[in-house]
This record gives structure tokens, sequence and C-alpha cells, in this order.
């Protein structure tokens, strides 16, 4: 399939895209992670698309995924109200002030940060610390 976006066409399988999108929200789910660590390798280095379309995209994707998530997640009572009430006052922020970051710098400091922070979330999820 052909994508254009800001005047730039790009080719995608949306075949792939679809079957490693809902592994990746299968996956998301159970382990309560939104799955932009996986979303974004697979939507750069999978379907070969530049980071400036990807970071949009999978913010997209992983939203209706973790909407679903939180909804059952509360309905089999794993959901802290509180906790939620302290983190999502820091997610909004993050979430307006990071695009304006991103867009500041270059693609190759982006894919630099998100490779390092997939680094620190694999070593903590191996139990290496």
């Amino acid at each position: 399939m052909k994508i254009e976006f800001w005047g730039v066409e790009f080719t995608v399988n949306v075949v792939f895209g679809c079957i490693g999108g809902f592994l990746i929200a299968v996956v998301s789910s159970m382990f309560g992670f939104g799955g932009g660590p996986f979303m974004v390798p697979l939507m750069t280095v999978g379907l070969g698309l530049p980071m400036y379309v990807v970071v949009g995209s999978s913010l997209l994707a992983i939203f209706f995924n973790t909407v679903m998530g939180t909804m059952r997640h509360y309905q089999f009572g794993n959901f802290d109200l509180v906790f939620f009430l302290i983190m999502f006052p820091a997610a909004i922020l993050g979430g307006f002030i990071a695009p304006q970051i991103a867009k500041r710098v270059s693609p190759l400091v982006v894919k630099r940060v998100a490779s390092a922070g997939l680094l620190i979330l694999a070593a903590n999820l191996l139990g290496l610390y």
C-alpha cells in the first residue's frame, strides 16, 4: 500500500503491519505497557517509515490499545485510582512537551534515545537490575 505524508510517498506492507500490531497489542495488554517500545521498531524497521511519521502514528494506535487494556484491567480489579491520578497529569504534560523537543532534535538523536530506552526496559524485564 502506498501512503503519502507531507508530499513524500512510502510503500508499506499492510498485512505485516496488522499482524505485528495485533501481536504487540496482545503482549502489551498482558504486561501493562503501552506498546510503544515495540510499535516504533515495527513501523521504522519493519515497515520502513521515517520517525516523524512513526511517532504520531504509533501514539494513535497505542491509544486505542491502552484504552481497551485499561478498561479490561479495571474490570478485573487491577486498577489503582490514586496512582492513576498521580501519573495522569505527568503523562499529559510529557505528551505535550515531548513532541516539541523531538521536533527540535535530529531524527538520529530521537532514534538513539528510543534505543537506549528499549535497552533499559529490556534489562529491567530480564531482571538484570
